[in-house]
Protein backbone atom coordinates (compact mmCIF):
# COMPACT_ATOMS: atom_id res chain seq x y z
CA UNK A 1 0.00 0.00 0.00
CA UNK A 2 1.15 3.79 -0.90
CA UNK A 3 1.86 5.66 2.37
CA UNK A 4 -1.16 7.72 3.83
CA UNK A 5 -0.83 11.41 2.75
CA UNK A 6 -1.75 14.07 4.92
CA UNK A 7 -2.71 16.90 2.99
CA UNK A 8 -4.09 20.55 4.35
CA UNK A 9 -6.75 20.37 1.24
CA UNK A 10 -9.86 19.36 2.66
CA UNK A 11 -12.41 17.47 1.44
CA UNK A 12 -11.70 14.52 -0.94
CA UNK A 13 -10.53 14.71 -4.59
CA UNK A 14 -9.45 12.33 -7.16
CA UNK A 15 -5.89 12.39 -8.03
CA UNK A 16 -6.46 15.38 -10.91
CA UNK A 17 -8.22 17.26 -8.12
CA UNK A 18 -11.44 17.19 -9.66
CA UNK A 19 -14.40 16.32 -6.75
CA UNK A 20 -15.49 12.78 -6.62
CA UNK A 21 -19.19 11.93 -8.10
CA UNK A 22 -20.51 8.93 -7.56
CA UNK A 23 -21.80 7.45 -10.86
CA UNK A 24 -24.59 5.36 -9.78
CA UNK A 25 -26.80 5.61 -6.75
CA UNK A 26 -26.00 2.92 -4.25
CA UNK A 27 -29.62 1.99 -2.48
CA UNK A 28 -28.92 0.51 0.59
CA UNK A 29 -30.68 0.95 4.21
CA UNK A 30 -28.32 1.85 7.07
CA UNK A 31 -29.69 -0.27 10.06
CA UNK A 32 -28.92 1.31 13.62
CA UNK A 33 -30.17 1.91 17.13
CA UNK A 34 -31.37 5.06 15.49
CA UNK A 35 -32.69 7.14 18.60
CA UNK A 36 -30.65 10.04 18.25
CA UNK A 37 -27.69 11.35 16.58
CA UNK A 38 -24.77 9.78 18.10
CA UNK A 39 -20.61 9.43 17.79
CA UNK A 40 -19.94 6.21 16.00
CA UNK A 41 -16.04 5.13 16.70
CA UNK A 42 -14.69 4.08 13.34
CA UNK A 43 -11.67 1.59 12.93
CA UNK A 44 -10.76 1.86 9.14
CA UNK A 45 -9.17 -1.50 7.40
CA UNK A 46 -6.60 -0.65 5.31
CA UNK A 47 -4.53 -3.23 3.06
CA UNK A 48 -1.13 -3.96 4.17
CA UNK A 49 -1.96 -4.45 7.52
CA UNK A 50 -2.81 -0.47 8.72
CA UNK A 51 -5.86 0.85 11.05
CA UNK A 52 -6.63 4.18 11.46
CA UNK A 53 -9.53 5.11 13.83
CA UNK A 54 -11.73 8.35 13.36
CA UNK A 55 -14.77 9.16 15.29
CA UNK A 56 -17.69 10.44 13.20
CA UNK A 57 -21.41 11.31 14.03
CA UNK A 58 -24.12 9.01 13.12
CA UNK A 59 -25.80 10.93 10.34
CA UNK A 60 -22.13 12.05 9.21
CA UNK A 61 -22.13 12.33 4.90
CA UNK A 62 -17.99 11.08 5.86
CA UNK A 63 -19.09 8.01 7.21
CA UNK A 64 -21.97 7.68 4.13
CA UNK A 65 -19.49 8.00 1.61
CA UNK A 66 -17.12 5.53 3.62
CA UNK A 67 -19.68 2.79 3.81
CA UNK A 68 -20.43 3.17 0.16
CA UNK A 69 -17.20 2.73 -0.78
CA UNK A 70 -17.12 -0.60 1.33
CA UNK A 71 -20.31 -1.78 -0.02
CA UNK A 72 -19.04 -1.12 -3.49
CA UNK A 73 -15.87 -3.22 -3.32
CA UNK A 74 -17.87 -6.04 -1.86
CA UNK A 75 -20.09 -5.84 -5.32
CA UNK A 76 -16.88 -5.76 -7.49
CA UNK A 77 -17.75 -2.70 -8.86
CA UNK A 78 -16.29 -1.93 -11.83
CA UNK A 79 -15.78 1.81 -11.13
CA UNK A 80 -12.26 3.00 -11.21
CA UNK A 81 -11.23 4.00 -7.64
CA UNK A 82 -11.30 7.34 -6.01
CA UNK A 83 -9.11 9.20 -3.52
CA UNK A 84 -10.56 9.25 -0.26
CA UNK A 85 -9.74 12.24 2.26
CA UNK A 86 -10.91 12.67 6.04
CA UNK A 87 -10.44 15.92 7.31
CA UNK A 88 -8.31 15.09 10.86
CA UNK A 89 -7.23 17.64 13.16
CA UNK A 90 -9.96 19.19 13.36
CA UNK A 91 -9.47 20.01 10.02
CA UNK A 92 -6.16 21.03 9.62
CA UNK A 93 -4.79 17.93 7.78
CA UNK A 94 -6.60 15.23 6.05
CA UNK A 95 -5.74 11.53 5.58
CA UNK A 96 -5.79 10.17 2.09
CA UNK A 97 -6.33 6.69 0.92
CA UNK A 98 -7.46 4.94 -2.24
CA UNK A 99 -11.06 3.14 -2.16
CA UNK A 100 -9.28 -0.13 -2.81
CA UNK A 101 -6.86 -0.13 -0.42
CA UNK A 102 -10.74 -0.02 1.88
CA UNK A 103 -10.27 -3.63 3.26
CA UNK A 104 -13.04 -3.10 6.17
CA UNK A 105 -14.86 -0.82 8.58
CA UNK A 106 -15.10 -1.42 12.32
CA UNK A 107 -18.40 0.38 14.00
CA UNK A 108 -19.04 0.91 17.98
CA UNK A 109 -21.80 0.95 18.07
CA UNK A 110 -22.35 -1.76 15.00
CA UNK A 111 -24.01 -0.06 11.64
CA UNK A 112 -25.47 -2.46 9.71
CA UNK A 113 -26.01 -2.68 5.88
CA UNK A 114 -28.31 -4.07 3.59
CA UNK A 115 -28.42 -3.82 -0.22
CA UNK A 116 -31.94 -3.28 -1.94
CA UNK A 117 -30.02 -4.85 -5.35
CA UNK A 118 -33.96 -4.79 -7.15
CA UNK A 119 -34.06 -0.65 -6.33
CA UNK A 120 -30.51 -0.53 -7.64
CA UNK A 121 -31.56 -2.34 -11.04
CA UNK A 122 -34.12 -0.03 -11.47
CA UNK A 123 -31.93 2.77 -11.29
CA UNK A 124 -29.25 1.38 -13.90
CA UNK A 125 -32.24 0.51 -16.30
CA UNK A 126 -34.15 3.69 -15.69
CA UNK A 127 -32.93 6.87 -14.16
CA UNK A 128 -36.31 8.09 -13.12
CA UNK A 129 -37.29 6.08 -9.94
CA UNK A 130 -40.73 6.28 -8.20
CA UNK A 131 -40.58 5.81 -4.09
CA UNK A 132 -41.46 4.86 -2.22
CA UNK A 133 -44.10 1.92 -3.41
CA UNK A 134 -47.14 2.86 -3.12
CA UNK A 135 -50.03 0.94 -0.84
CA UNK A 136 -52.79 -0.10 -2.76
CA UNK A 137 -54.85 0.71 0.21
CA UNK A 138 -57.48 3.20 0.43
CA UNK A 139 -58.00 6.08 -2.64
CA UNK A 140 -54.90 5.95 -4.70
CA UNK A 141 -55.71 10.13 -5.57
CA UNK A 142 -55.11 10.76 -1.49
CA UNK A 143 -51.42 8.91 -1.57
CA UNK A 144 -48.24 11.44 -2.14
CA UNK A 145 -45.79 9.91 -4.61
CA UNK A 146 -42.35 11.20 -5.84
CA UNK A 147 -39.74 10.79 -8.63
CA UNK A 148 -35.99 10.83 -7.92
CA UNK A 149 -33.37 11.41 -11.06
CA UNK A 150 -30.28 10.77 -9.79
CA UNK A 151 -26.91 12.43 -11.07
CA UNK A 152 -29.27 14.71 -12.93
CA UNK A 153 -26.03 16.99 -14.30
CA UNK A 154 -22.83 15.75 -15.21
CA UNK A 155 -20.42 16.27 -13.27
CA UNK A 156 -18.97 19.25 -14.45
CA UNK A 157 -21.96 21.33 -14.52
CA UNK A 158 -22.65 20.30 -11.29
CA UNK A 159 -19.14 21.78 -10.04
CA UNK A 160 -19.35 25.04 -12.13
CA UNK A 161 -23.07 25.09 -10.91
CA UNK A 162 -21.46 25.29 -7.07
CA UNK A 163 -18.42 27.98 -8.13
CA UNK A 164 -21.66 30.41 -9.53
CA UNK A 165 -23.55 30.64 -6.58
CA UNK A 166 -20.14 31.14 -4.38
CA UNK A 167 -19.35 34.22 -7.19
CA UNK A 168 -23.29 35.46 -7.12
CA UNK A 169 -23.39 35.44 -3.37
CA UNK A 170 -23.85 39.25 -2.76
CA UNK A 171 -27.19 38.90 -5.52
CA UNK A 172 -28.83 36.31 -3.26
CA UNK A 173 -32.15 38.24 -1.15
CA UNK A 174 -34.30 37.11 1.46
CA UNK A 175 -37.41 35.06 0.37
CA UNK A 176 -40.80 35.61 1.23
CA UNK A 177 -44.52 33.78 0.75
CA UNK A 178 -47.18 34.92 -1.87
CA UNK A 179 -49.20 35.73 1.75
CA UNK A 180 -46.28 37.41 3.15
CA UNK A 181 -46.55 35.80 6.44
CA UNK A 182 -44.17 36.26 9.27
CA UNK A 183 -41.70 33.66 10.22
CA UNK A 184 -43.18 30.90 8.04
CA UNK A 185 -40.09 31.15 5.36
CA UNK A 186 -36.41 31.46 5.83
CA UNK A 187 -34.08 31.56 3.21
CA UNK A 188 -32.51 33.24 0.42
CA UNK A 189 -33.26 33.41 -3.31
CA UNK A 190 -30.85 34.52 -6.27
CA UNK A 191 -33.92 35.15 -9.25
CA UNK A 192 -32.03 35.64 -11.94
CA UNK A 193 -29.57 32.78 -13.06
CA UNK A 194 -29.67 32.65 -17.01
CA UNK A 195 -27.22 30.19 -17.67
CA UNK A 196 -28.58 27.23 -15.54
CA UNK A 197 -31.95 28.51 -15.95
CA UNK A 198 -32.07 27.45 -19.12
CA UNK A 199 -29.84 24.15 -18.67
CA UNK A 200 -32.07 23.06 -16.18
CA UNK A 201 -35.23 24.06 -17.94
CA UNK A 202 -34.29 21.60 -21.10
CA UNK A 203 -33.32 18.77 -19.33
CA UNK A 204 -37.06 18.79 -17.11
CA UNK A 205 -38.93 19.51 -20.47
CA UNK A 206 -37.01 16.18 -22.42
CA UNK A 207 -38.40 14.13 -18.58
CA UNK A 208 -41.90 15.32 -18.22
CA UNK A 209 -43.72 12.67 -20.13
CA UNK A 210 -41.82 9.96 -18.14
CA UNK A 211 -41.89 11.74 -14.63
CA UNK A 212 -45.57 12.28 -15.32
CA UNK A 213 -46.37 8.29 -15.84
CA UNK A 214 -44.45 7.43 -12.77
CA UNK A 215 -46.46 9.79 -10.42
CA UNK A 216 -49.78 8.88 -12.61
CA UNK A 217 -50.75 11.94 -13.77
CA UNK A 218 -52.21 13.00 -16.82
CA UNK A 219 -50.08 14.51 -19.79
CA UNK A 220 -51.14 18.62 -19.96
CA UNK A 221 -50.04 21.33 -22.13
CA UNK A 222 -47.09 22.62 -20.82
CA UNK A 223 -46.55 26.06 -20.23
CA UNK A 224 -44.07 28.23 -18.48
CA UNK A 225 -41.78 26.63 -16.50
CA UNK A 226 -40.68 28.78 -13.26
CA UNK A 227 -36.95 28.28 -12.09
CA UNK A 228 -35.89 29.94 -8.35
CA UNK A 229 -32.12 29.29 -6.82
CA UNK A 230 -32.42 28.74 -2.94
CA UNK A 231 -29.77 28.68 -0.27
CA UNK A 232 -30.98 27.66 3.29
CA UNK A 233 -28.20 27.97 5.55
CA UNK A 234 -28.39 27.06 9.90
CA UNK A 235 -31.98 27.65 10.99
CA UNK A 236 -33.17 28.11 7.92
CA UNK A 237 -36.74 26.82 6.73
CA UNK A 238 -39.97 26.59 5.03
CA UNK A 239 -43.22 25.99 6.83
CA UNK A 240 -46.38 23.30 5.54
CA UNK A 241 -47.43 24.85 2.35
CA UNK A 242 -48.54 23.93 -1.51
CA UNK A 243 -47.66 25.66 -4.32
CA UNK A 244 -50.40 26.17 -6.25
CA UNK A 245 -53.09 27.23 -3.51
CA UNK A 246 -53.61 30.60 -4.68
CA UNK A 247 -54.96 32.25 -7.75
CA UNK A 248 -51.81 33.57 -9.11
CA UNK A 249 -50.47 30.01 -8.59
CA UNK A 250 -53.25 27.86 -9.39
CA UNK A 251 -51.73 26.80 -12.79
CA UNK A 252 -48.87 24.96 -11.26
CA UNK A 253 -48.81 21.18 -12.17
CA UNK A 254 -45.58 19.87 -11.06
CA UNK A 255 -42.88 21.17 -8.50
CA UNK A 256 -39.33 20.03 -9.35
CA UNK A 257 -36.55 20.22 -6.50
CA UNK A 258 -33.08 20.31 -7.46
CA UNK A 259 -30.65 19.95 -4.77
CA UNK A 260 -26.97 20.26 -5.14
CA UNK A 261 -24.21 21.11 -2.27
CA UNK A 262 -20.26 20.88 -1.37
CA UNK A 263 -18.99 17.07 -0.87
CA UNK A 264 -18.93 16.30 1.68
CA UNK A 265 -22.01 17.94 2.87
CA UNK A 266 -21.26 20.46 5.35
CA UNK A 267 -24.76 20.80 6.76
CA UNK A 268 -27.54 18.16 8.33
CA UNK A 269 -31.53 18.68 8.12
CA UNK A 270 -33.56 20.14 5.40
CA UNK A 271 -35.52 16.82 4.84
CA UNK A 272 -38.58 17.67 2.30
CA UNK A 273 -41.48 16.25 3.80
CA UNK A 274 -43.89 15.44 1.42
CA UNK A 275 -47.73 14.96 2.97
CA UNK A 276 -50.23 12.30 2.23
CA UNK A 277 -53.96 13.97 1.54
CA UNK A 278 -57.41 13.81 2.84
CA UNK A 279 -60.35 15.15 1.95
CA UNK A 280 -61.85 18.49 4.18
CA UNK A 281 -65.45 19.04 1.84
CA UNK A 282 -64.17 19.71 -1.48
CA UNK A 283 -60.51 20.61 -0.65
CA UNK A 284 -56.94 18.57 -0.65
CA UNK A 285 -55.72 18.54 3.16
CA UNK A 286 -52.57 17.38 4.89
CA UNK A 287 -53.29 14.20 6.26
CA UNK A 288 -50.76 12.99 9.36
CA UNK A 289 -48.72 10.34 7.29
CA UNK A 290 -45.93 11.82 5.11
CA UNK A 291 -42.85 10.33 2.69
CA UNK A 292 -39.25 12.14 3.68
CA UNK A 293 -36.57 13.10 0.84
CA UNK A 294 -33.02 13.74 1.97
CA UNK A 295 -31.24 16.59 0.22
CA UNK A 296 -28.60 15.06 -1.41
CA UNK A 297 -25.74 16.29 -4.38
CA UNK A 298 -26.96 16.10 -8.27
CA UNK A 299 -30.54 15.08 -6.92
CA UNK A 300 -33.25 16.44 -8.39
CA UNK A 301 -37.21 15.32 -7.47
CA UNK A 302 -40.61 15.86 -8.70
CA UNK A 303 -44.30 15.85 -7.11
CA UNK A 304 -47.60 17.36 -8.07
CA UNK A 305 -47.89 20.56 -6.97
CA UNK A 306 -51.17 20.86 -4.52
CA UNK A 307 -49.21 18.60 -2.29
CA UNK A 308 -48.84 20.13 0.64
CA UNK A 309 -44.69 19.66 1.95
CA UNK A 310 -42.23 21.49 3.93
CA UNK A 311 -38.58 21.85 4.34
CA UNK A 312 -37.30 20.96 8.10
CA UNK A 313 -34.70 23.02 9.64
CA UNK A 314 -30.67 23.13 8.37
CA UNK A 315 -28.49 23.07 10.96
CA UNK A 316 -24.98 24.65 9.29
CA UNK A 317 -22.43 24.85 11.91
CA UNK A 318 -20.00 26.53 10.22
CA UNK A 319 -22.93 28.95 9.05
CA UNK A 320 -20.74 29.38 5.99
CA UNK A 321 -22.24 30.69 2.47
CA UNK A 322 -20.54 27.65 0.82
CA UNK A 323 -21.40 25.31 2.81
CA UNK A 324 -25.73 25.85 2.72
CA UNK A 325 -27.91 23.60 1.16
CA UNK A 326 -28.18 24.88 -2.38
CA UNK A 327 -31.01 24.43 -4.48
CA UNK A 328 -32.98 25.24 -7.93
CA UNK A 329 -36.81 24.86 -7.38
CA UNK A 330 -39.49 25.55 -9.43
CA UNK A 331 -43.04 24.84 -11.43
CA UNK A 332 -44.46 23.58 -14.00
CA UNK A 333 -47.53 25.47 -15.26
CA UNK A 334 -50.31 24.33 -17.73
CA UNK A 335 -50.87 26.35 -20.53
CA UNK A 336 -53.92 28.13 -19.72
Amino acid sequence: MPALVLSKKPGFWTPNYQPIYLKEEIMMTVTAQKEQTKEIKVKLLLSGGHEYTIFLKSDSPMLQLLLKALFSRSQKKADAASLLQIPIEEGRSCLSFSSDDLIGIVTNPPIYLQNQLQQEREVQENPVIQLPTVSQQGRDDLISRYALVNNFFTAAENQQLLDYVSQKKAEFVPTSTSTNADNYRRSLVLHSFPEFRELIVNKIQKLIPDVLSKLKMELFTIGEIESQLTMHNDGNFYKIHNDNGSPDTATRVLTYVYYFNREPKAFSGGDLVIYDSKINGKYYVKADTFKTVEPRNNVIVFFHSRYMHEVLPVKCDSKEFADSRFTINGWVRRAD
